[in-house]
């Protein structure tokens, strides 16, 4: 009994340092080698200050920026809170949310169908791109905030619009950071 006892315990300890200690400073080790972009975070930075991240999205309420969705984590695009709202389709609070976001953006784009993932927020609720449907939706409202013409945002959702990956995965769509950024670089707010 005592050995099998032994055994057991020595057994958990190595366990632990092998795959709680060794194996994560091993895999953290070569994504900082290999990837270290990706492994810290895809950050963005502009005159040396971080502005955000590729892949966390960012509330833009003024007028003049593209709209991420709608994001329940924390009190908004909190990557400590990451989680979707967990309401069910038949939830008031969920689908008064929804018919305010809706009545919103009718009066914005009117007789314009609403992209969904305007007005819904993705699972995890950091979702850092939109549809180019959405960005198309939008750009009235950029344009006219920045005083551009709206053939010339559209460009720029074009530019910043990536296919699907390796041309079957997933859905195209427009990073809303890096389109943003790139309308403040060439089209600042007036």
């Amino acid at each position: 009994m005592k050995k099998n006892f032994l055994i057991a315990v020595w057994f958990t300890l190595v366990t632990t340092v092998m795959f709680g200690v060794l194996y994560p400073v091993a895999i953290t080790g070569l994504a900082q080698v290999l990837f270290p972009n990706r492994a810290n975070g895809q950050l963005i930075e502009r005159n040396g200050k971080i502005v955000g991240s590729r892949i966390i999205g960012q509330a833009f309420t003024q007028p003049g920026y593209f709209h991420s969705r709608p994001s329940s984590a924390g009190t908004g695009y909190d990557p400590t809170s990451s989680s979707g709202s967990n309401l069910g389709p038949t939830n008031k609070l969920l689908i008064e949310r929804v018919r305010s976001d809706v009545q919103k953006l009718q009066s914005e784009n009117p007789n314009v169908p609403i992209p969904v993932d305007l007005v819904t927020a993705s699972g995890s609720g950091l979702d850092p791109d939109i549809s180019p449907a959405a960005a198309e939706f939008q750009i009235p409202r950029v344009a006219h905030a920045r005083g551009m013409k709206e053939d010339d945002a559209r460009t720029l959702v074009r530019k910043h619009t990536k296919d699907r990956d390796l041309g079957f995965l997933g859905e195209p769509r427009v990073n809303v950071l890096e389109l943003n950024l790139e309308l403040d670089a060439v089209h600042a707010l007036r």
